[in-house]
């Protein structure tokens, strides 16, 4: 197997260990990959998760009885931009899916379960999102997260995508993950985007990734308030998502 891949982490998440959910972690281990099993407790969670690059989550009935563990699930999937696939019928996607966007989630898998079937996705989200083959990391900082969920499914297929809606969430998965690129709103409450930018650029960790402003206002004196800040470029709300995925790849090709 690829080293990347072996050197990545997979957690098998589920209220009570099953035969199932064992048989998963035994055959992702026989193949080399680095996999860890934990119950939905938060504190087995935080341990769990942690470095984490794809989360397999068995739904169940006791998912209802621990919105505490749904609610950090998801704030991990949005902060790590890793993998989430999950397990069970429609009414547990039904109810997964109050607290856990639907954009959030890699794969769903119905039961009876295909394993190998799972075992490809697996392997094909690792595959795809290490080594050469590792897509960028985008970061969308956005107190609107309407519209940050609306970028987000744009960038999703060609991109690992993080999300924050606010300055310390923002350094809070920078600790953690490392972005190729931030989209950051310009008019934020309590830290704007030039107060944020200015804390991420006194930080050695985090001071030179490059940085677009995101922003309603096309007037010059606008225009000119954001070059001033030395973002690598400044677009635009009215976007469309042609435009802006076009954008992107010439940055990265650049």
């Amino acid at each position: 197997m690829d080293n990347s891949i072996s050197n990545e982490k997979v957690t098998v998440l589920c209220a009570k260990e099953s035969f199932l959910a064992g048989s998963i972690r035994n055959k992702l281990e026989a193949e080399g990959v680095n996999t860890v099993f934990a119950h939905t407790d938060i504190k087995e969670m935080k341990n769990a998760l942690d470095g984490v690059t794809v989360i397999i989550f068995f739904m169940s009935d006791e998912t209802d009885q621990s919105p505490e563990a749904l609610v950090y699930l998801k704030d991990i999937v949005e902060e790590s931009a890793c993998g989430l696939i999950l397990i069970g019928d429609d009414q547990e996607y039904e109810s997964v899916r109050k607290i856990v966007a639907e954009g959030l989630v890699t794969r769903w898998f119905k039961r009876p379960l295909d394993i190998e079937g799972l075992i490809k996705q697996v392997h094909t989200y690792l595959e795809e999102n290490t080594g050469e083959k590792k897509k960028k990391t985008i970061l969308i900082v956005d107190d609107d997260f309407t519209y940050m969920q609306t970028v987000f499914e744009w960038l999703k297929d060609d991109y690992r995508v993080g999300m924050a809606s606010n300055g310390v969430q923002a350094i809070s998965y920078l600790a953690k993950t490392r972005a190729d690129l931030i989209l950051l709103d310009y008019e934020m409450p309590i830290a704007n985007g030039p107060q944020v930018l200015s804390m991420l650029k006194s930080d050695s960790g985090t001071g030179d990734i490059p940085v677009m402003f995101l922003t309603g206002h096309g007037d010059r004196n606008s225009v000119l308030s954001v070059v001033g800040l030395s973002p690598v470029d400044y677009l635009l709300k009215t976007i469309d998502k042609k435009t802006l995925l076009a954008k992107l790849k010439a940055f990265f090709k650049r």
